[in-house]
């Protein structure tokens, strides 16, 4: 390997600069975090969850539909009332005053008559709206509530459904979950390293990185439309990265003023070689939150573009304020001790580098446990089932679980659990040569004979005459297998089946359907993402660490890694392992586009503290020569700053678990073991003893390969 490291000369000078100027950098970042955050209020900044794919069979079905009946692209939302006895006729007077006051709000358009359940204690009327409702904003909820305050007055229980989700459901703040997690990531700070402002600078450096990222993120959101989660996954993963960014550079700054080092130049060589890492980390976890573009879902991209704008203005924050904050500190950091404050390692017989010469000498039998332990924690992941988690998995009590359990709970047409996601069946006959009767007839036999479908409209003609609708309503709800089933025996056999012969094309089509279609299209490209990041990732370390075999372990390793977070997340969402811990009702399938944003995530997060752990490696071998001593240095040193920043970044992401939104749910929950995995069976068993077994050969590179690649050093 070769000893210069250009890039990391180039972070010596930044280090330098902050050293030497610590004042203006401070008030620069507090500068930018006001103008950030002032920017963020003054756009106008629009998030919205609607999926575009125009070429699946729902959205053509979708346009079809629209083409016989131009109500149908209206946006639509349920009130729904209920009583505990007597019925809703009892109330009419209240009701219809209260479906009268619906039609005259801002942007309705019509409320439908009542849709009354057999017992007559259930009702709802459908609202139309001129707007996209997310547009509406949560404030519009208060104008709903005046609206069916006559209904309420006179005893009748009302609720919103449907699309009106997107207006009712409270704006996903969580401050109390991230303080708790920023409270036990200082707990732990203080205990790992005794100091108090040395605890204190990591999290400052990041909280200052986050909300200038979150006022970045919120005027580019002006301009381009992100997903409602966009956010708090800037917000879960930014933190989580910016505390351990810093806190690595802090431990080598301090590690260095105890080997008698000056503090102005402590902080330059701590941005040289710690901040070098931070670097190449960063640009790995980006890199694999920009590669989500490539699987063509504009709305699964721009997330991982708000995640990656996330992880560079913290990193950014680290490589800044950081060293300029160390330099202005100096000797200060360790005043206030609440114990002798260790860094680094604390000598030969450090418990550390007494493990490291423990795995050296048996590293068989580590890297056997060790592997199948991810494989056995990865079994779950077969039987991952994707979809989309609807109302029925918010809180027990908020007005739109309510609606989803009154509209399920009731029986008669327009209601029961199916009556919540139902199929639109859409017949295009424009060129069919069957006629109506031929194609209704048959399509009406293969409903019956499909199994579990509740009930169907008979199929009718729209506005187009030869353009046929009906409507299904499965026997199950929404987010269960069934449904799924459903769709793809009314796709695969029902429609197929009706329509031989006739030259007519069906389409299964509505909110459910298009659910479907776009988890179809995430299970499809998913492994392109997959082979984008593996490529990227294993380039990027071969440059880094020239050599082929330590990226491609690295690589290796993180795919296990990512698969055991898989199947914790599939034990704990979709078979309800965490149901009571996460606040869910029970079992729940996997949002549809998280698997895809976990790969990227959990992969680029995997990388960092391998990074950090190989970096030091790297440098014990330039040193020694000796593989497997370079080894255990490298273990030892980075033995209590890595556990640290594990348990803290784990601390963070389980704080995120009490958010509202379940795809941010089931993120920090896959995060959180992906690093539990990655600090403790990767970092501490499958590195050392796989280092140990290939030998010299880890740092093998082709001369011819070594000539053409840059070197941006280790």
């Amino acid at each position: 390997m070769a000893s210069a490291a250009p890039l990391g000369s180039a972070m010596a000078r930044i280090g330098a600069f902050c050293a030497r100027r610590p004042v203006w950098v401070l008030v620069a970042w507090l500068v930018l975090l006001g103008a950030a955050l002032g920017g963020q209020r003054a756009v106008n900044a629009t998030y919205d969850d609607e999926v575009s794919l125009p070429e699946t069979p729902s959205a053509v079905g979708a346009e079809l539909l629209r083409t016989t009946d131009p109500a149908a692209a209206w946006p639509t939302g349920k009130v729904v009332f209920h009583v505990g006895s007597g019925t809703i006729a009892d109330r009419g007077r209240a009701v219809g005053q209260t479906i009268a006051a619906l039609k005259t709000l801002p942007h309705a358009i019509t409320a439908s008559g009542l849709v009354t359940s057999a017992d007559g204690r259930t009702a709802y009327t459908v609202v139309s709206f001129d707007v996209d409702l997310m547009t509406l904003g949560y404030p519009y909820t208060r104008r709903l509530d005046q609206a069916t305050e006559p209904a309420r007055a006179d005893g009748v229980g009302v609720a919103y459904g449907g699309g009106l989700d997107q207006v009712v459901r409270p704006p996903p703040v969580q401050p109390f979950g991230e303080a708790v997690a920023l409270g036990a990531a200082l707990l732990v700070l203080l205990f790992a390293f005794g100091s108090v402002l040395a605890a204190l600078l990591p999290i400052g450096t990041a909280l200052v990185g986050v909300g200038t990222g979150i006022g970045i993120l919120g005027m580019i959101a002006g301009v381009l439309t992100f997903g409602t989660s966009a956010t708090g996954l800037a917000i879960m993963i930014g933190l989580g990265v910016g505390v351990d960014y810093a806190l690595f550079l802090i431990t080598r700054f301090r590690q260095d003023l105890m080997d008698g080092g000056r503090p102005r130049e402590a902080a330059v060589r701590a941005t040289a070689t710690a901040g070098h890492a931070v670097l190449i980390a960063a640009i790995t976890v980006a890199v694999a939150l920009l590669s989500l573009y490539a699987g063509g879902l504009a709305f699964v991209g721009k997330l991982g573009f708000a995640g990656a704008v996330g992880v560079a203005v913290a990193s950014a924050a680290a490589l800044t304020l950081t060293p300029a904050a160390l330099a202005l500190l100096g000797h200060r950091i360790d005043r206030f001790r609440v114990r002798r404050p260790v860094a680094e390692s604390s000598g030969k017989r450090d418990r550390w580098l007494r493990y490291a010469r423990l795995v050296s000498r048996r590293p068989w039998p580590f890297l056997i446990a060790g592997a199948g332990l991810l494989a056995l924690m990865s079994v779950p992941l077969f039987w991952m089932r994707l979809g989309h988690v609807d109302e029925g998995a918010d809180p027990v009590g908020s007005t739109t679980r309510t609606a989803y359990d009154w509209i399920a709970g009731a029986s008669g047409p327009g209601f029961g659990p199916g009556a919540n996601g139902t199929f639109s069946l859409v017949v295009d006959g424009r060129r069919a040569t069957a006629s109506a009767d031929q194609i209704t007839g048959g399509l009406d036999r293969e409903l019956r004979d499909t199994p579990g479908i509740a009930s169907f409209t008979r199929p009718a003609p729209g506005l187009e005459k030869k353009i046929l609708v009906t409507t299904v309503t499965p026997a199950t709800g929404p987010q269960t297998a069934a449904t799924g089933e459903l769709f793809a025996a009314l796709t695969e056999r029902t429609l197929p089946d009706a329509l031989a012969g006739t030259g007519a094309k069906g389409y299964v089509t509505g909110a459910v359907a298009g659910g479907f279609d776009f988890r179809d299209t995430v299970e499809a490209r998913l492994p392109i993402i997959i082979g984008i990041v593996l490529v990227a990732a294993f380039l990027l370390l071969m440059v880094v660490f020239r050599s082929l075999l330590v990226p491609l372990k690295a690589v290796v390793l993180n795919l296990l890694t990512t698969a055991a977070s898989y199947g914790a997340l599939v034990a704990a969402f979709q078979w309800g392992w965490g149901d009571g811990l996460l606040g869910l009702p029970g079992p729940v399938p996997i949002e549809s586009y998280v698997p895809m944003m976990m790969f990227a995530i959990v992969f680029g997060l995997s990388m960092d503290y391998e990074i950090f752990l190989l970096s030091r490696i790297a440098e014990a071998w330039r040193v020694s020569r000796d593989n497997t001593e370079s080894v255990g240095t490298g273990l030892a040193i980075t033995g209590r700053v890595i556990s640290s920043a594990a348990l803290i970044m784990t601390l963070v992401f389980l704080g995120f678990t009490v958010t509202p939104t379940v795809a941010i749910k089931m993120l920090a929950v896959g995060l959180a073991f992906s690093v539990i995995l990655d600090a403790t069976v990767v970092r501490l068993v499958l590195v050392p003893s796989l280092m140990v077994l290939v030998g010299e050969a880890n740092w093998w590179l082709p001369r011819r390969l070594a000539r053409i690649l840059p070197n941006l050093g280790a």
